[in-house]
């Protein structure tokens, strides 16, 4: 099955995707494009499945870099050698050709950002605690120190679980407020004394509040389409013993 491979014109000038699961090697519950290392999965359908994303992407295998992801604000940056071995980080940055930056997830936000002008890349996994301890912005200073200008730079949100699906808690909804009381704005009631979570919409607002030129959401639910997305939430609900994990990436050059 060839691959999926979902771009916003928003990233337009670099070369990206929002990969789905479809095209891979792997086969049982991670069924088709699961590239994470750190899941069950054969170690050598996720090496093939990393391998078809890099030849997409026009890098060589050991250039699709993904850090080892922990929802912490730590952002790497990335040189023209790469990485020998995953640093422990949830977001990456580079303004060397031929590095793919790269994250993977299931439900939370893959978050790729470009500067044009600057030649500047970044990869970010951004969470509901990531997010809201401040990776996105920590991603944009850590650009910045690479010559970019936030002012100059696009953002794209790539396939997460929508507020349709995303139902939390009295407590989750508290430590948003506690944060900043006009987070409310990103919740909706939902059953009983639940409430549903926005993640995607604040990503974006987080994003246009740190001041970059554009930024927005693909509109791809991971829960809600179970043939071109993984879901950790989904797979929960169902009571699976594990989950694959999409990859999401962005290397310079179109």
């Amino acid at each position: 099955m060839t691959l999926e491979i979902l771009a916003s014109d928003l990233l337009a000038g670099a070369r990206h995707g929002f990969f789905t699961r479809r095209g891979g090697a792997s086969s049982g519950i991670y069924q088709g494009l699961n590239c994470g290392p750190g899941s069950g999965d054969q170690a050598e359908a996720v090496r093939v499945n990393r391998g078809r994303v890099a030849a997409a992407l026009d890098v060589p295998p050991d250039r699709l870099l993904s850090p080892h992801q922990h929802h912490s604000t730590v952002v790497v940056r990335a040189g023209a050698e790469g990485w020998t071995e995953r640093p422990r980080a949830d977001a990456a940055v580079t303004d060397r050709p031929g590095i793919a930056l790269s994250v993977l997830t299931a439900d939370c936000a893959p978050v790729l950002f470009f500067d044009p002008e600057a030649g500047v890349i970044g990869a970010a996994h951004a969470g509901w605690r990531g997010g809201l301890d401040g990776v996105l912005e920590a991603t944009l200073a850590a650009m910045e120190g690479l010559g970019a200008a936030t002012g100059r730079v696009r953002a794209a949100v790539g396939p997460t679980i929508s507020q349709r699906n995303y139902e939390v808690g009295q407590e989750f909804f508290e430590r948003f407020l506690a944060e900043d009381e006009g987070n409310s704005r990103f919740f909706v009631t939902g059953d009983g004394d639940r409430y549903r979570f926005d993640l995607p919409g604040f990503a974006v607002a987080r994003l246009r509040a740190a001041g970059v030129a554009e930024a927005g959401w693909i509109g791809a639910c991971t829960y809600a389409d179970p043939e071109r997305f993984f879901s950790f939430r989904r797979t929960t609900h169902a009571g699976e013993a594990d989950y694959g994990r999409l990859i999401s990436a962005i290397t310079l050059g179109a």
